[in-house]
């Protein structure tokens, strides 16, 4: 009792002497020198990488909704099912589809529809995992139709599972040359799980192809354009680049499956369908259903990139295939395709409109060039096999366009021996940005936020351009996008940021994943057919991204980097334009922490500014049905004098915005 009484009293006599139990919690002291700027931030700091996969192309920003509109696939009816019909029987019920190789490069494929009955016929299309349609929404069906014998018409179905109807339209192809047909469908209801019915009608013989439905409600409205809350979340990130069409995707398995450009313009209907890399590569995750058709190819890309105001940042295939598949190369003097592709591209880019390559630019609807400045040379490759053959790059490409950047590869690892070759050889080559990639755990991201602090500053820029906090082990099917991952990345992009003289560009992967037809995890941006949501680690990109400023300050804690010491990860930049003081704080210990900001050589600030939070519960994540449980709380700070004072949760991202007067 008497040992109560007292700690009674002792609480009594702290709270009257102004002291608080919240004191006993960790304190620093971190000096600002707003008045020594270290470095320029280039406006390509933070950026995006699009790679198709995870669906993340067909079937997911690319708004088409019919999977395998022109027959093209491995298997020709893949996604279709055909209703009241016998293929093993001479006689059908009521019709059959005959699949037809017309010959041609890119579109070979027909499918001769004979209609036996006057009604009950049909073909049935899935979808990528189903449709998603929206309630009083309108989509628009088209098809490449030319009439054989008699006159069947169309009938076009929205249904459900059971087959409730949930918008219709019809067609009547006529004539015996292929002409495009089209008309628009609204909805009745909201189905995620849609199907597409098209029932032939009257006897007769007619050929389809290019089968396809739209929302009219795209991207900026385009005709067979992109999904627009998929491309609004890009957008909201306001990146300075955006790197495509890869990743692996560039190289393929083989030669013969890479990514070629040029096959991704020019008429949708003349654009070559191959299977996707991602197709087979996983057994955990088989996608048989996953091809390329290039609806959303090369002149997409970069309308995109101008779109939401990035660089765009194509990478092409070097000459060689993934070396982790069949590590196929072509011979040094068999490059020459290869390195005229490249030098196509930039033209295609950035070329007068009399150009062979401009003009075909300007034939898609952008007369105005690209004003493309940088390209990369093979995606993840290594080894002397890659060094020779981005040297010949190198070479040709520079001397033609001197202005272009080029980025070269560091391999698929942030150290080891491919790495140190790799990094020596690109030095002696006077490379201009090498890509560095890390996937590894949380801890290594925290561990290396000084990476940079004592890099080589008289060799390439680098790209830290594939990166992401494996929560269980990288291609792990079981890595989640949880709090504890988002946060380490938050403590490693400050060191970035504080070596932005060095570090030009950086960008998280992969970025698009369809919850049910994913193949890789962790990845940033999650959808479904209707709905899409941002993880944690894409609010900590936002949040770098939209408060980037353009020069780098000294932030520091007893004169040293503040870089992991007690959990905390800090960084300082200045925006000149508006006027703002931007500091990014991570708290990565269990306990709360109070930071003094003590902003040295600035003349006068505001007394009031804005303080964004970013914190949960390590293994948190968001999802679909919670996508937002993660996500970014703003509130006013205020403060007297020239110190800024404020208390980190545990667990936590900060950005403090201060306003210089």
């Amino acid at each position: 009792m008497r040992r109560s009484q007292a700690l009674l009293r002792l609480s009594a006599f702290l709270f009257l002497s102004g002291f608080s139990f919240l004191s006993l919690q960790a304190q620093t002291v971190l000096n600002v020198k707003v008045d020594q700027p270290l470095s320029k931030i280039e406006p390509t700091m933070w950026g995006i990488f699009f790679e198709d996969i995870n669906f993340a192309a067909d079937g997911g920003l690319y708004a088409e909704l019919v999977k395998n509109r022109s027959f093209e696939f491995a298997q020709p009816l893949m996604g279709w099912k055909e209703q009241n019909s016998n293929k093993f029987a001479i006689a059908t019920n009521a019709g059959s589809v005959l699949i037809l190789h017309e010959g041609g490069d890119t579109n070979p494929r027909i499918a001769r529809v004979n209609v036996l009955a006057d009604k009950g016929y049909g073909l049935t299309n899935e979808g990528f995992r189903g449709m998603g349609i929206k309630k009083g929404a309108t989509y628009t069906f088209s098809v490449q139709a030319r009439q054989q014998q008699g006159s069947p018409a169309l009938r076009v179905e929205l249904v459900d599972a059971s087959g409730k109807i949930l918008g219709t339209t019809s067609i009547s192809p006529a004539g015996g040359e292929w002409k495009k047909y089209t008309a628009t469908i609204v909805a009745s209801e909201t189905e995620p799980k849609a199907l597409l019915n098209i029932w032939f009608e009257g006897k007769g013989v007619v050929d389809i192809d290019m089968v396809s439905l739209f929302p009219t409600d795209t991207w900026k409205n385009r005709p067979g354009g992109l999904r627009k809350d998929l491309v609004q979340l890009l957008a909201d990130m306001k990146p300075g680049f955006i790197r495509f069409p890869g990743g692996c995707i560039v190289e393929g398995r083989e030669l013969t499956t890479r990514y070629q450009w040029k096959k991704t313009v020019g008429d949708i209907e003349q654009r070559e369908m191959i299977v996707n890399r991602w197709n087979t590569e996983f057994t955990h995750r088989p996608a048989p259903d996953y091809f390329q058709t290039f609806g959303l190819g090369f002149f997409e890309y970069f309308q995109l990139a101008e779109d939401v105001g990035a660089e765009p940042l194509p990478i092409l295939n070097c000459g060689m295939a993934c070396q982790f598949n069949s590590a196929e190369v072509v011979p040094i003097n068999q490059l020459d395709t290869y390195v005229q592709d490249a030098l196509d591209l930039i033209e295609f880019a950035n070329g007068s409109p009399d150009s062979p390559w401009g003009k075909l630019r300007k034939t898609m609807g952008h007369e105005a060039p690209f004003h493309l400045k940088y390209i990369g040379v093979g995606n993840e490759q290594w080894g002397p096999q890659y060094i020779e053959r981005y040297a010949v790059f190198s070479a040709i490409i520079k001397a033609k366009y001197p202005d272009i950047q080029i980025v070269s590869a560091a391999g698929p690892a942030p150290s080891g021996e491919l790495f140190d070759y790799a990094s020596k050889e690109l030095r002696d080559l006077k490379a201009d940005l090498v890509d560095e990639h890390y996937y590894s755990s949380p801890e290594w991201f925290l561990k290396n936020a000084n990476r940079y602090d004592a890099y080589d500053r008289k060799g390439p820029k680098i790209f830290a351009g594939e990166y992401a906090a494996q929560s269980v082990a990288t291609v792990s099917p079981k890595n989640e996008n949880n709090w504890r991952c988002a946060l380490s990345e938050a403590a490693f992009m400050t060191g970035l940021e504080r070596n932005a003289d060095l570090v030009h560009m950086a960008s998280y992967a992969p970025l698009f994943a369809h919850v049910e037809a994913w193949q890789w995890t962790p990845d940033l941006i999650w959808f479904d057919n209707l709905n899409a949501y941002g993880t944690p680690n894409y609010y900590v990109q936002k949040l770098f991204s939209t408060n980037k400023g353009t020069h780098v300050l000294p932030v520091t804690a007893q004169g040293e980097t503040v870089a992991g010491k007690n959990g905390l990860y800090a960084s300082a930049a200045t925006d000149v334009n508006a006027k703002t003081i931007l500091v990014k704080l991570v708290n990565a210990g269990d306990e709360p922490q109070t930071v003094t900001l003590q902003l040295s050589g600035v003349r006068k600030i505001s007394q009031a500014g804005t303080l964004t939070v970013l914190k949960g519960n390590p293994d948190e994540v968001n999802n679909l049905e919670h996508p937002t449980q993660i996500h970014p709380e703003e509130q006013p700070l205020k403060w007297k004098g020239k110190d800024v004072k404020t208390v980190l949760p545990p667990r936590s991202f900060s950005v403090l915005k201060i306003p210089t007067l």
